[in-house]
């Protein structure tokens, strides 16, 4: 997508009333077309790239798959994920999973890769927080509308 339609859905994304229906519409239509074409299409990575996470439940010890957004790094080899949750008071579960269970695996263009999460802080946060703001400037309109520091964290693949 070019130009003139990016900034729109830039906006829109920004929006109040899409932080509403969002978060109940676009991983419910992910998951759905993910399952169909056998994990090559993620709807939303038409416009951001992005990933099904597949973490353990920081309560209940299950696998809970969720589709996100994320900024895959230049080496190929780490992805920085993003706790936006669209804007919303609360950090979203999937951020609570990997703080309890780092341990996990993506589903990135019809592969799964073991990952290891990472909670960025600091000067390392600094830097991600940056490159994630030229990536998808919304972020900053979601980061303005919480008092929650927004979680970034980076995955790198398991070798092996």
């Amino acid at each position: 997508m070019a130009g003139v339609g990016v900034r729109f859905v830039q906006k829109v994304s920004a929006t109040r009333a899409f932080a509403k229906v969002a978060p109940h519409v676009i991983p419910a239509l992910d998951r759905a077309v993910h399952r169909l074409t056998r994990g090559k299409v993620l709807l939303s990575a038409q416009l951001l790239p992005g990933v099904i996470l597949t973490s353990t439940g920081a309560r209940s010890g299950l696998p809970r798959r969720t589709p996100l957004a994320c900024m895959p790094e230049e080496d190929g080899r780490g992805w920085l994920l993003v706790g936006s949750n669209f804007g919303r008071t609360d950090h979203p579960a999937w951020t609570h999973n990997l703080l309890a269970h780092p341990d996990a695996s993506i589903s990135w263009k019809g592969r799964d890769i073991p990952v290891t999460a990472r909670l960025l802080e600091g000067e390392e946060r600094a830097a991600g927080w940056k490159a994630l703001l030229a990536f998808w400037p919304p972020y900053a309109t979601y980061q303005a509308r919480v008092e929650r520091e927004i979680r970034i964290f980076r995955l790198t693949a398991v070798e092996g």
